[in-house]
């Protein structure tokens, strides 16, 4: 009989989205992370209830007859692509399978679904990286990079990462030996002291153009005049067009900004997108993977469809992208969006593009949903993670819009919402899967009702 801390080996039988894998043993259902089926794990068993148990894998014993891909150098250490090991095709195969899965569960199985998309590129494509700066094990020299998978206070150093633009590998080499010589210490985040925090690099896939964000503590004064050159004169692809330093004494473990100086340059990217050009700041959402962004905002632009003489919603807009590839067949585009500095970013990228149908307000949906006066004949929802507050999905129900597009990068939370819509008298017409990021447990599901 299976028991609570026992170590047991058996076969991963299948997976879940989100990055879930499950085998049995004496009836028992094991529940464990970053599993790949077929493969022959041994296994922690961290709690157990009746016939299920969750656990975590110490070993993976044996490999999987689908891992037969060569891997990055941090391959099993880091916590980001654990997927690698598989042909892109597989990673396609189970992301899609998994999706249907989670409709299937929820009743929403009479659907008509189109192909899943593949990106273009599966390397080399992330234009955003977060790194953290801490240390691989307790004492050991600094490191700067990703989260050691299943340890969170444990950083990897992931200088040869490969789904990273490689511009990214020189910058991240270059800050980490600069301040490895000076021995400036890194912030723990439990202890609350130290200086170092994160390093965030952008770059604009077609322009080229680079965003180095280096966050630290007020905890030092450092004169960074010195690494500021260092960096300008590297041999890069691309090119550097800013260096910000950012400090935030915030206890949580994210990216803010309690306030940011300037380096170098300015505090922008400018990044081009079918035909359009958008402004990137520092903090503004915008796709990690430019080139399948292309590919997701033509299935949304061909979902939306014939558009003249229509009123959009964009609902949790951000920088206004897909409110602005849709806007040149629109009578009037209207986006919401929290985050002001989006919104900013979305006001100018529309003047920048001639836009003059756009019309970008900050706030919260759930509230400046109720402001609105114009109605529309389409809405387009992008939220976050969460998905879709209850009261605000109540609103998005009452305008009664003909159509309604949803652009969804959990489906979790997507078929919760798509359940409720379908009570409201909404049809799904058609769905469908674009993978934005290769070798992860993620992607991209895009869907379009209409009033019943």
């Amino acid at each position: 009989m299976i028991k609570k801390k026992d170590t047991v080996e058996f076969i991963i039988e299948d997976t879940e989205f989100g990055g879930k894998a499950f085998g049995r043993l004496d009836g028992v259902k094991i529940k464990v992370k970053h599993g790949i089926k077929g493969q022959k794990v041994r296994v922690y068993i961290k709690k157990i209830k009746k016939n299920l148990a969750e656990g975590k894998i110490l070993e993976v014993v044996e490999p999987s007859p689908l891992e037969n891909q060569e891997t990055c150098t941090h391959f099993g250490a880091c916590g980001g692509c654990f997927q690698q090991s598989i042909s892109y095709e597989e990673q396609l195969k189970e992301k899609e399978r998994q999706v249907k899965s989670l409709f299937n569960e929820v009743g929403l199985s009479d659907i008509s679904w189109l192909p899943i998309e593949g990106s273009p590129y599966i390397f080399n494509y992330r234009n955003k990286m977060e790194f953290s700066f801490g240390d691989e094990e307790k004492g050991g020299e600094m490191s700067l990079g990703m989260h050691r998978r299943g340890r969170h206070h444990d950083i990897v150093t992931v200088d040869e990462c490969m789904i990273m633009d490689e511009d990214f590998r020189f910058v991240l080499k270059t800050i980490l030996q600069y301040f490895k010589k000076l021995e400036i210490p890194y912030y723990h985040s439990m202890r609350h002291v130290g200086y170092l925090r994160h390093l965030v690099v952008r770059k604009a896939y077609y322009t080229g153009e680079i965003l180095i964000n280096l966050v630290t503590t007020t905890q030092l004064e450092l004169d960074l005049e010195n690494l500021v050159e260092e960096l300008k004169a590297l041999d890069l692809k691309g090119e550097i067009v800013g260096i910000l330093h950012t400090f935030n004494d915030n206890l949580a473990d994210t990216v803010q900004s309690d306030r940011t100086d300037f380096l170098y340059g300015r505090d922008y990217v400018i990044e081009k997108l079918l035909g359009l050009q958008f402004k990137i700041s520092a903090f503004s959402f915008f796709q990690t993977n430019t080139t399948a962004a292309e590919k997701l905002y033509m299935i949304v632009r061909d979902f939306v469809g014939e558009a003249q003489d229509q009123v959009v919603f964009d609902l949790y807009c951000g920088t206004g992208t897909i409110g602005q590839v849709v806007a040149p067949s629109a009578k009037q585009v209207i986006g919401i969006e929290i985050v002001e500095d989006a919104v900013e970013a979305a006001r100018e990228n529309a003047k920048l593009n001639g836009l003059d149908n756009c019309r970008f307000i900050a706030g919260d949906v759930r509230l400046k949903v109720k402001e609105l006066k114009e109605k529309p004949d389409i809405i387009i929802l992008d939220p976050p993670r969460a998905g879709i507050h209850p009261q605000a999905l109540k609103d998005v129900i009452d305008f009664g819009a003909k159509k309604i597009v949803y652009v969804s990068c959990n489906p979790k939370s997507l078929v919760v919402d798509l359940v409720e819509l379908q009570k409201a008298g909404y049809v799904i017409d058609k769905a469908k899967c674009m993978d934005m990021f290769p070798h992860t447990t993620h992607v991209e599901c895009v869907v379009v009702l209409t009033r019943g």
